[in-house]
């Protein structure tokens, strides 16, 4: 029995609140290798390692389209969409990836 593939679209911010938007089809994966500065880029610059929203899907086209939608919204409305779930602002990452749920296993390098 084949398994349902799960893409996820997510923000992640400094405490500055500088925001970064991505998709990924392994979340705790990604949102480790930016707390750990696996890549070096805009995230590993500006320290935008806590994740405060995500959303998954199981097609591959509906993440990518929400992503390019997401990034297109200007900053206001992509905070009001982090504070309709996630008002505080905390790292989801420790309940949903350490809490259970996801320990990344493969970490890519380049």
């Amino acid at each position: 029995m084949a398994r349902t593939k799960v893409y996820y679209v997510y923000i992640t911010a400094s405490f500055s609140r500088v925001l970064y938007v991505g998709m990924t089809d392994n979340l705790c994966r990604r949102v480790y290798e930016h707390k750990h500065k696996v890549f070096k880029g805009f995230t590993s610059r500006y320290n935008v390692d806590r994740l405060v929203y995500y959303e998954e899907t199981n097609d591959v086209w509906v993440a990518i389209n929400r992503e390019k939608q997401l990034k297109r919204w200007r900053r206001e409305k992509k905070i009001a969409l982090i504070e309709s779930i996630n008002p505080a602002w905390e790292d989801l990452y420790r309940d949903l990836c350490e809490g259970g749920l996801i320990i990344p296993t493969e970490i890519i390098s380049t």
